[in-house]
């Protein structure tokens, strides 16, 4: 039997279900989720299960980077199209404050 193609929309769906569960993941430095600190670069995932997230971290070298991928191991492992997950981290464009949402500026008290 052949795999059914995701529609575009289904893919959308997916990607946000996936952003969901990302927003679950808080960095235990900041206290914030890793979703509303910007540290979400891309979210892709093929048909076959296969999911790559490519983030960064607030600095390089961050002591925590290996507890926040488990984090999101465990978190994405919940939604149920997804088959595999692959963090990678990146490190361009750097990350800055820009990229913070306005949830997480009001929290940290960042104008």
């Amino acid at each position: 039997m052949a795999e059914e193609k995701w529609s575009e929309e289904q893919l959308n769906d997916i990607k946000e279900d996936v952003m969901g569960a990302l927003e679950t993941v808080i960095d235990p430095e900041i206290g914030i989720d890793i979703v509303n600190l910007g540290l979400i670069y891309e979210v892709n995932i093929s048909e076959s299960g296969y999911c790559e997230i490519k983030m960064t971290l607030t600095t390089m070298g961050c002591p925590l980077a290996d507890v926040i991928t488990e984090q999101i191991h465990a978190a994405v492992k919940d939604v149920d199209e997804v088959k595999e997950v692959d963090v990678k981290l990146v490190w361009y464009p750097a990350w800055t404050t820009d990229r913070m949402s306005r949830y997480a500026r009001i929290s940290l008290g960042i104008r």
